[in-house]
């Protein structure tokens, strides 16, 4: 591909980085390509228009919104030119710096930002329903030519073509009378148009960016009507919202779509791993889920949903892998190599491959041609709704599964070099895992926005997940906000805020990193609590898996064998620990591990300070989400092979507590509640069913059905082998049924006051204090106070509570006199102890403030009113 080291910016100015203001350039231009950039001197007999050099370089408000071109020198478009400008945007473009009169150092030029100055259209783009007839638009502003095709059927011959008339803000459009193709005829675009890629003009087939309804495998737009009886579920209008009061009562539940129902028997096999899967309400999973919402559970996560490139949408493409069962021995390499072979033809992917946006992907539907996938995702909602739940949907704005000329390239054809953040070179970016997409486009920026309004609109979606939000923008994501929450002011957002690729440090523009969207109410990932609590961090490998031990899970106080950690680093841990506790809030006050009084700024992650929030509502909260290794998988790297298995489903309780009983927003994933093992493969988004497995008869987790696959794990398989033969650290039903039963002890628990879903960081830094602090404390305890006596009453039942978490492997008594003479009970759910047996030998002394916790339990003590 020709480099493309210019950027055409506004109108009437082009940007040249390490240009000198004495030189001379041109621009040359071809509306059917064919210039050469390898030889400039050929550039002489082709037309071009003379460029002047600005002495005052670009005005702020350009610097500003391209902030990489600070330092270019700015080009000018004589104005005589300026009315020729859209027309030469359809063609090959090349600035050549003159050696007296004759070109040299050619380049190519990006477009898109004066793409986004020319032809910004704001009005409604795909085809939709118009009076009497359906109106087709395109936005294709470098288009020389564009056509409409109509299909009768995906699979048969073009049955009608139809030349498109452009408008002057970029915009290809055609009306076509009757209303009869809704929901039955399918289309594609032929456009025209210049690729710097192929060099010369091409002629692209393509579906429609703003595809509502799709054939199967996408090949094919579908015209739709979304108010059809047809899309829409008999009883659509009649099943409301569950209620959300506030963002801090959200609990979140991290699921794939296949996985959830593809292995239970209690689905009808055409049903299974579908949206219609969910409409059994009474099946093990939907069951399941069922009692979580009752519980406290508020909303499911559903990994992506949209259309992606990845699987055969038809069961009938789907092949499946020969897997020996049983398997030969817990670490055999025989079910990863079959999957191996099938992974790109099998039914299952995580799906972080968009192709289409606004359309629900076809392999999740029990027919994915026609209208079907849009009623069942629809259903798939409302049995959601049904049961107490509200639904999130996981979208991936910051790349698509391919551009340029590739198959799988839908945005690219349409508009080449627009939508995509390239480098200096002209060549795209690719740190956001495939091809990265711009938001700071505003074309990209309004796509994101209309197919999200669909969603919240026409498919009533609760909230939305965006995955790598980083590599978006501020302003991005609180235009989005206010968008969605004029739609419904309940819809809960929340992303990765992750600082890396080619926009950290805010090199783009204020990007959605952790600390940018503090005080915004959208939330980040924390990965300071994760770590902490777990043990080591997302990138370990091989014996840093079974050395790099966390709070949970033995650091000191229960080592392994396999690392030399100090008490030192313990209380260092449990500090930040604490400070997940108490929201991740940037001001918090705490002593520190050393006995300084710090601010959760002046504790340290990674180098950078831990604290990076300013409200609750900034932060969620989790140790597992589908990403890296499961919960158990992880606890069963670092606790002491001796472990018995009920210790070892308490640890992984008491990552369950800590996350649920945090300020901010709890994310659990799918199984962290019944042990879920992926036989420890740490990246699963390809590795089949087999090694994504649910199982809700709770008969088994999932572990040691072999060595996960080699493309990521096989460097860590040696580590492995040994854990995968133990048949000891193997759960069994009792094992698993009893961490589900206490992880909805602790929903219950959360649910039961609003002291656990403080809203503001004042609230926090007011009623969260934490005793045994300092350089003399107990290690392995954490001393939590949540007081309702300071500032507005906020529960009715509780002056306060106290939770204490004891992660060693012995009891722990301590003394608090802040507690003498207040009379503290256990918590309702935990006298009881239907889940946990144990945590009802915790003890308290009214007399001397004494509390007495058994080993690897966490205690909820309330002070009612």
């Amino acid at each position: 591909m020709q480099p493309a080291k210019a950027h055409w910016v506004t109108r009437d100015t082009i940007g040249l980085l390490g240009a000198e203001p004495g030189d001379t350039f041109r621009l040359y231009f071809s509306p059917t390509g064919g210039i050469n950039l390898e030889r400039a001197a050929s550039l002489t007999d082709r037309a071009f228009i003379p460029l002047s050099v600005c002495p005052n370089g670009f005005p702020e408000s350009v610097r500003d919104k391209n902030p990489f071109l600070k330092s270019a020198t700015a080009l000018k478009i004589p104005e005589a030119d300026l009315a020729r400008v859209p027309a030469l945007l359809k063609g090959q473009l090349v600035l050549a710096k003159l050696n007296g009169i004759q070109p040299a150092d050619a380049t190519a030029l990006q477009i898109w930002a004066v793409l986004d100055d020319l032809f910004y259209f704001d009005g409604e783009l795909g085809a939709r329903q118009c009076g009497n007839g359906i109106r087709f638009r395109l936005w294709a502003p470098t288009a020389q030519a564009v056509r409409l095709l109509i299909y009768d059927d995906p699979n048969g011959p073009v049955q009608a073509i139809h030349s498109m008339i452009e408008s002057d803000v970029g915009v290809w459009e055609m009306l076509v009378e009757g209303t009869g193709w809704l929901n039955r005829k399918y289309y594609l675009y032929e456009v025209r148009v210049f690729s710097r890629q192929e060099g010369g003009v091409i002629t692209n087939l393509v579906t429609d960016p703003y595809s509502l309804g799709l054939s199967a495998d996408s090949l094919k737009s579908l015209v739709v009507d979304l108010n059809s009886p047809l899309t829409k579920p008999i009883f659509w209008n009649s099943i409301p919202k569950p209620p959300l009061a506030s963002p801090t009562d959200v609990v979140l539940y991290e699921l794939h779509i296949r996985d959830f129902s593809i292995s239970d028997t209690t689905v009808p096999e055409k049903d299974r791993g579908k949206y219609t899967g969910f409409t059994h309400l009474f099946s093990r999973g939907m069951t399941h889920l069922w009692r979580l919402a009752n519980a406290g559970l508020t909303h499911v996560h559903l990994l992506p949903a949209f259309d992606f490139a990845t699987v055969p949408e038809l069961t009938s493409d789907q092949k499946v892998p020969e897997i020996l069962v049983p398997i030969s021995a817990p670490d055999s390499a025989q079910p990863q190599a079959a999957i191996a072979t099938v992974k790109d033809q099998d039914g299952f992917n995580w799906g972080y491959d968009p192709y289409h946006y606004g359309t629900p992907e076809g392999s999740y539907s029990t027919s994915p041609a026609g209208p079907t996938r849009i009623r069942e995702f629809r259903e798939m909602v409302k049995s959601f709704h049904l049961i107490g739940l509200r639904v999130v949907m996981d979208v991936v704005y910051n790349h698509t599964v391919a551009a340029g000329q590739d198959t799988f390239s839908v945005l690219d054809k349409v508009v080449p070099g627009y939508y995509y953040r390239l480098d200096q070179n002209g060549d795209f970016y690719t740190n956001a895992f495939g091809s990265g997409t711009a938001s700071e486009r505003r074309m990209f920026s309004k796509l994101m926005l209309d197919t999200l309004k669909m969603w919240a609109e026409e498919y009533q979606v609760d909230g939305f997940r965006f995955d790598l939000m980083s590599f978006s923008f501020k302003d991005n994501m609180l235009e989005i906000k206010k968008a969605l929450h004029e739609i419904d002011p309940t819809i809960y957002l929340y992303g990765e805020g992750w600082d890396f690729g080619e926009v950290a440090n805010n090199a783009f523009g204020e990007n959605a990193t952790q600390a940018n969207m503090a005080g915004t109410g959208i939330a980040t990932f924390s990965d300071r609590g994760r770590d902490a609590i777990r043990g080591g961090g997302a990138f370990d490998r091989g014996q840093s898996l079974v050395a790099r031990q966390g709070f949970i899970n033995g650091l000191w106080y229960d080592n392994n064998g396999s690392g030399n950690a100090s008490l030192q680093q313990l209380l260092d841990t449990s500090d930040l620990v604490k400070l997940a506790l108490a929201g991740t809030i940037k001001d918090y006050r705490l002593v520190d591990s050393h006995g300084a009084e710090v601010e959760g700024a002046g504790l340290y992650y990674n180098g950078k300070p831990a604290g990076y929030a300013l409200d609750p509502t900034d932060v969620i909260n989790y140790i597992a989400a589908h990403d890296n290794q499961t919960l158990f998988d992880n606890n069963q790297y670092k606790i002491p092979i001796a472990t018995t298995m009920v210790d070892r489903v308490r640890v992984n309780n008491l990552g369950l507590a800590l996350v649920g009983l945090a300020q901010g927003t709890p994310f659990f994933h799918a199984g962290d509640d019944i042990l879920r093992s992926k036989s420890f493969d740490k990246n699963s988004f390809n590795s089949g069913d087999w090694f994504n497995r649910l199982d809700w008869t709770y008969q088994t987790n999932n572990f040691a059905v072999g060595l996960p696959p080699e493309a990521d794990n096989k460097g860590d398989w040696s580590t492995m082998e040994p854990f995968l033969k133990n048949p000891a650290i193997k759960p069994g039903f009792d094992a698993i049924y009893s961490a589900n039963l206490y992880f909805e002890d602790i929903l219950c628990i959360r649910r039961s006051s609003p002291l656990f879903r403080l809203q503001t960081g004042e609230e926090v830094k007011q009623r969260v204090k934490f005793y045994n602090v300092g350089a003399n404390q107990q290690p392995a305890l954490i001393v939590m106070a949540i007081s309702d006596q300071v500032g507005r009453m906020l529960d009715p039942y509780a002056k306060g509570i106290v939770v204490l978490f004891n992660v060693d492997k012995v009891p722990k008594t301590i003394t608090v006199p802040d507690f003498v003479d207040i009379p503290l009970e256990l918590h309702p759910v935990q006298r009881r102890s239907g889940a946990d047996p144990i945590v009802a030998q915790c003890q308290y002394d009214r007399a001397t403030g004494a509390f007495t916790i058994p080993p690897r339990t966490t205690g909820v003590f309330v002070e009612r009113r």
